[in-house]
C-alpha cells in the first residue's frame, strides 16, 4: 500500500489524491452577484447538504493552488450574503462545464453558458432556470480554512426556498431519483451520472471558450441540438477560418453529401454526430458551412 504524509508531497498533488479518493461529489452550481448588481455563475464540488433544520447546505469556493488567488463566487458570498444553489443534471452538464471556465470579472456566465436568468423570490441572485432543483438561500457565515493556495473557504448557506421542476417529482410528490438524473464529479476529467456510469467532460480552464452567447441564433435556437450540444459549441477558442472549412468539406465526403442536402436538420444531426465524438471542430466546420 501506498502511504503519504500529505505535508511531504505538493498542494497539486495533494488535492488530485483528495478529489480521486472522494467521489463522487455533488454539484453546487452557485448563483451569486457582486456589489454592483453583476451576476455570476460557476460550479463547485465541495458541496453537501449538513442539516435539514435548519436547511444548511455547505460549499467551499477553495483558493486557486496556482496563483493564491480567490474565485468571484467567494468575493460576492462576503459582500452580499445571498446565494442560489442550481442543482446539475445530465442535460446541463456541458453547460455548467463552460460556466466553470474563468472568465474576467462583470462576465456574465449565464449569457456565456446560455442559460436563463430567472428572478428569485426572496434573495437577490437569479436561479438557473434549465436546473431541475434551486435552492434560494441566505449566507449565515464564511469560514476561511486557510491563506495559502488550495485552502478552502467554507460557505454555510441557509436555504430560505426551495424549488422543484415538477417533471422530476414521483406520485406523492417528492424527488424521483431516476427522474431527476444528477450528475456528480470525481478525480479528473470523470463525472458521473446516476445509474448509468461514469464519462468524461474535458476541462475548460485552460482557455476561454467564445460562449453559447456568440453562437448565431439560427444554430443556437436548433430544434436538435441540446443544451449539452451547444456547451461543447460554446467551448471553443475561435469559430474555424474559410479555408478550413473548404479542407473539411474536400476531405469529409459525408459532411459534403449532408450539406448538398440543404437540409438544416440532417446537418445538425450530423453536426451532432462529430459532438457525440467530442470533435466539435468538425461540427463547427459543417454548421458554419451551411451559412
Amino acid at each position: 500500500m501506498l502511504s503519504i504524509d500529505p505535508n511531504e508531497i505538493s498542494t497539486g498533488k495533494r488535492h488530485q489524491y483528495l478529489l480521486g479518493a472522494v467521489g463522487p461529489r455533488p454539484i453546487a452550481f452557485a448563483s451569486t452577484i457582486d456589489e454592483n448588481g453583476r451576476p455570476n455563475l460557476s460550479p463547485f464540488s465541495f458541496f453537501n447538504v449538513f442539516s435539514a433544520n435548519p436547511p444548511i447546505l455547505v460549499f467551499s469556493p477553495a483558493r486557486r493552488g496556482r496563483d493564491n488567488t480567490v474565485k468571484h463566487t467567494y468575493l460576492n458570498a462576503k459582500a452580499t450574503k445571498e446565494v442560489v444553489i442550481n442543482i446539475v443534471d445530465y442535460k446541463i452538464v456541458q453547460q455548467m462545464s463552460l460556466a466553470s471556465t474563468e472568465y474576467a470579472e462583470g462576465v456574465n456566465e449565464f449569457e456565456k453558458a446560455g442559460f436563463t436568468m430567472l428572478k428569485s423570490d426572496l434573495v437577490k441572485p437569479f436561479r438557473v432556470a434549465e436546473s431541475p432543483v434551486q435552492f434560494e438561500c441566505k449566507i449565515k457565515d464564511v469560514i476561511e480554512l486557510g491563506a495559502e493556495g488550495g485552502a478552502g473557504n467554507l460557505v454555510i448557506c441557509e436555504v430560505v426556498k426551495m424549488h422543484f421542476d415538477e417533471a422530476i417529482l414521483d406520485a406523492e410528490g417528492f424527488i424521483d431519483q431516476h427522474k431527476i438524473d444528477q450528475v456528480a464529479r470525481m478525480g479528473g476529467n470523470w463525472y458521473t451520472r446516476a445509474n448509468m456510469g461514469m464519462f468524461e467532460v474535458p476541462k475548460p480552464l485552460s482557455k476561454l471558450g467564445i460562449g453559447v452567447d456568440q453562437i448565431p441564433p439560427e444554430i443556437r435556437t436548433s430544434k436538435v441540438l441540446t443544451g449539452n450540444d451547444l456547451g461543447k459549441l460554446g467551448n471553443v477558442e475561435n469559430f474555424p477560418l474559410e479555408e478550413e472549412i473548404k479542407e473539411f468539406l474536400n476531405e469529409d465526403l459525408e459532411a459534403a453529401e449532408v450539406l448538398k442536402s440543404g437540409d438544416s436538420e440532417k446537418i445538425h444531426l450530423q453536426a451532432q454526430l462529430y459532438l457525440e465524438k467530442d470533435e466539435p471542430a468538425k461540427a463547427w466546420k459543417l454548421l458554419l458551412a451551411k451559412k
